[in-house]
């Protein structure tokens, strides 16, 4: 088993951000917001069969039971509003629900909060709830998402700018944090292959 280790190479991560590269784009909810630059150094998860390559993420087995993740987990925060945004791109995948980008509450009560995760054929979906997000996901596409979290309050995805889900899950005061990748759910399996980059952060 792997655990949290620091962050690969500088030139492995930048060729992954240039792999992915967008085009100049503001948060999807205007107005007051701080951007957060440089943004954090993620630490690395890798177990199971995950395995991390700079910015790609992948589950080589298509074992569907036990730990199989390969993200990054990014620092936690606590009160406030916080917004991300990243870029990912399902290279291959052999196998289906894999989670992509989780909010997790950290701390004693802890756990995901909210998760997107894809089917085989690009179904995005919220695992709380099951809720569609669309089918934007499919391979070799470029998916662009924002989540937005007032801590305590709300959290909101949107998929390429577009608002698609306030998440049905209850709002809790804590400590949160970002993670990225690919995860097996407990009902998905591998294989799968996803690259990540474009990755900002802001907070107000």
């Amino acid at each position: 088993m792997r655990l949290a280790r620091p962050l690969m190479t500088a030139s492995a991560a930048i060729c992954g951000l240039v792999l992915l590269a967008p085009p100049a784009a503001a948060e999807v909810e205007p107005g007051g917001w701080n951007p957060i630059v440089p943004v954090p150094t993620p630490s690395l998860q890798e177990r199971g069969c995950g395995v991390i390559t700079g910015n790609v993420f992948e589950l080589t087995c298509s074992t569907a039971s036990g730990d199989q993740r390969a993200e990054y987990r990014y620092p936690t925060y606590e009160n406030g509003t916080h917004q991300f945004e990243g870029r990912f791109r399902v290279e291959s995948m052999g196998g289906t629900r894999i989670s992509l980008k989780q909010t997790f509450r950290d701390g004693t009560d802890g756990g995901a909060y909210y998760m997107l995760a894809v089917e085989n054929g690009g179904r995005l979906y919220s695992v709380h709830g099951g809720i569609e997000l669309g089918n934007q996901a499919t391979v070799g596409a470029t998916v662009r998402v924002n989540t937005v979290h007032q801590v305590g309050v709300s959290h909101r995805t949107y998929i390429n700018g577009s608002r698609v889900l306030d998440a049905d899950v209850s709002s809790l005061p804590g400590k949160y944090y970002d993670k990225l990748g690919a995860y097996r759910t407990n009902s998905g399996n591998g294989p799968v292959k996803v690259t990540w980059g474009g990755v900002k952060m802001w907070q107000k």
